[in-house]
């Protein structure tokens, strides 16, 4: 379990209690950034792809890897970022390369058809609560071809709300566009147990995010409130007609 430091937020004064998230290695083993709990957190005023990945070193095997710079949301709204002590290792890798080792695959390739995958009508379910958007993208996973998609009764904090064989699915049930670093995130932990990523959104994406998700083969859905996705990037279009 990941240490919980307290952070103070700078605008507002309020204090915090964080705890930063944990991934597996390739190895298996749980890693975590290593918190520096004296140092403050700084409000994030403009965002690099140097200042969105921290390089940490896992305690079993020694392997170093590119994982997310710890955040924090304020209830006044500011976004802090959470100091790691730092390792000795390489800068991190330029915009248009991936945060892995290049051992590992750029993305998890989903499958390919020749031709489209004729299936019944989608049957939507009405959104009303952020639950029923879970379950609508649940539905819809199925729908594509995807087996034995559950939902946790509790969101975990990895942000993943279904899993599957080979599938985590993120669902941003929220009024705020998803991110690039929500796009990033779900896709690490994709890679990580070489499953395919999708991902849901009721407010649709931030313009980096879905560049970013292009680059990364992410398949993007966005749902209105009858409960029916519509695909919004190339990846999201292949994957409405192939199936899986």
């Amino acid at each position: 379990m990941a240490e919980t430091v307290p952070v103070r937020c700078p605008s507002c004064r309020r204090d915090h209690l964080y705890a930063a998230q944990v991934y597996p290695c390739a190895c298996g083993a749980p890693v975590v950034p290593p918190l520096l709990r004296a140092a403050p957190a700084e409000p994030i005023t403009h965002r690099t792809w140097t200042d969105d990945w921290v390089t940490v070193r896992c305690p079993r095997c020694g392997r170093q890897d590119q994982w997310p710079q710890p955040e924090l949301g304020c209830l006044c709204g500011t976004v802090l970022r959470v100091p790691v002590r730092p390792v000795s290792a390489p800068a991190p890798a330029a915009p248009d390369s991936t945060p892995s080792s290049a051992a590992r695959p750029s993305h998890i390739a989903l499958p390919r058809t020749a031709t489209a995958v004729a299936r019944p009508s989608f049957r939507p379910v009405t959104i009303r609560t952020a639950r029923d958007a879970v379950t609508a993208a649940a539905l819809y996973l199925k729908w594509l071809g995807f087996r034995d998609v559950v939902q946790p009764e509790v969101r975990p904090s990895s942000g993943i709300d279904l899993r599957g064989p080979g599938l985590v699915a993120q669902v941003e049930p929220s009024t705020r566009p998803a991110t690039l670093r929500d796009v990033e995130c779900l896709w690490l932990n994709g890679l990580n147990i070489s499953a395919s990523s999708v991902f849901f959104s009721l407010a649709g994406y931030a313009d980096d995010a879905r560049s970013r998700a292009d680059d990364l083969g992410v398949p993007l859905f966005v749902m209105d409130l009858t409960g029916r996705p519509q695909p919004v990037n190339g990846p999201a279009d292949e994957l409405l007609s192939t199936g899986v």
